[in-house]
């Protein structure tokens, strides 16, 4: 209950079992323990002769199973064949015309999973451990971003599993589908210190309208039917540090 109060972070920085293990995933048992609870008052109510108010709750709790439901609640997101689109990456790695072991890629509006699942090495990612000097180096990056944005700033440095590149004007949501698009006005990478690290190209799930200005070069943008997403490739062309 207590695993992200601040006090703990010097036990944290000291202790390598609790920085690689998340303890607050013991919630997962939390349902267990609510039905036991739920059980044990409907047993109480039953035997005080309440048994009315048994069959209410007993039906709101089945209204309420119903509507958070998974599949109800997520019944608007992408099929996992929408969501990986590997139709759309093939079209993506045939432009690129380079063995994927030759070059890296960064995402922006959308999971580096998928380029990842689609065989193309990524300099982002969710990860779970990784060196600190690699988010030093990563945080680089995304550093004017993060400035603009407490929520986001906090998010990394406070965390880090998810290595984005970030923006403010996209926040902390990564899929911006070909129904929902959300132009990034005034993206601010540092594209020179992105190609530092290793990529090559920058996919987008939107429009960066000041790509040119930070070391962008856009290629071409890939559409496709079974696809959940528009994606527009840039190829990094920085050679000195584009910030803001």
């Amino acid at each position: 209950a207590f695993w992200f109060y601040e006090g703990w972070n010097p036990l944290k920085q000291h202790v390598s079992l609790i920085r690689t293990f998340n303890f607050s995933r013991f919630h997962f048992l939390q349902p267990m323990l609510w039905y036991a609870l739920f059980y044990l008052m409907l047993d109480w109510l039953w035997r005080t002769a309440k048994r009315k108010w048994v069959t209410c709750l007993l039906v709101a709790q089945t209204l309420v199973l119903l509507a958070w439901n998974p599949e109800f609640l997520y019944r608007h997101h992408p099929s996992y064949e929408a969501f990986y689109a590997t139709s759309q990456f093939s079209d993506i790695k045939r432009f690129i015309n380079q063995p994927t072991k030759d070059y890296q890629v960064a995402s922006l509006g959308l999971h580096p999973a998928i380029a990842q699942y689609n065989g193309m090495q990524t300099v982002d990612g969710y990860v779970n451990f990784y060196p600190l000097r690699y988010k030093a180096s990563f945080r680089k990056v995304i550093a004017g971003e993060l400035d603009k944005s407490k929520l986001l700033q906090r998010y990394f440095d406070t965390w880090g599993n998810r290595v984005y590149v970030f923006s403010s004007e996209l926040g902390k949501e990564y899929e911006y589908t070909k129904e929902h698009q959300v132009p990034v006005r005034h993206l601010s990478i540092n594209t020179a210190q992105l190609k530092q690290i290793g990529a090559t190209y920058l996919l987008s799930a939107v429009l960066i309208k000041n790509a040119a200005a930070i070391g962008l070069q856009y290629e071409k943008t890939f559409e496709d039917q079974h696809s959940a997403w528009k994606i527009r490739l840039y190829r990094i062309q920085a050679t000195t540090e584009n910030t803001k």
